[in-house]
């Protein structure tokens, strides 16, 4: 039986915290597209290094969700980040879930270095 999105959102966040991008990675379809303002990562190894870089951006993350909207299968998130180099106070995201898996993403956000 395939994940629900909301089941997929939360192994999504669980592996994202612990920065493990084998996990992360594999809620991907291996087809999917991730658009940022910096560009498009489509396939699961673009997707791996985009995430290898928010993970050297963010050590010791720590997310908080501030509203997720769930309908059918998309997803719309509010979040904040906070490690020890960084901070995001403005997260938005958008997810297409499709057979338990992601298809389509989008991630706005402004990374604000700690003084």
């Amino acid at each position: 039986m395939e994940q629900t999105p909301q089941e997929t959102f939360q192994r999504h966040v669980a592996a994202l915290s612990a920065g493990d991008l084998d996990t992360l990675v594999s809620d991907y379809a291996h087809g999917a597209l991730v658009l940022t303002a910096t560009g498009e990562y489509r396939g699961r190894t673009a997707i791996r290094e985009l995430f290898e870089g928010l993970v050297n951006a963010l050590p010791q993350l720590s997310l908080e969700a501030v509203s997720a909207v769930f309908a059918d299968n998309l997803l719309l998130l509010h979040w904040r980040a906070d490690s020890t180099l960084n901070s995001i106070s403005d997260g938005v995201d958008t997810f297409v879930f499709n057979a338990g898996r992601i298809q389509h993403q989008t991630i706005s956000c402004t990374l604000t270095p700690k003084t």
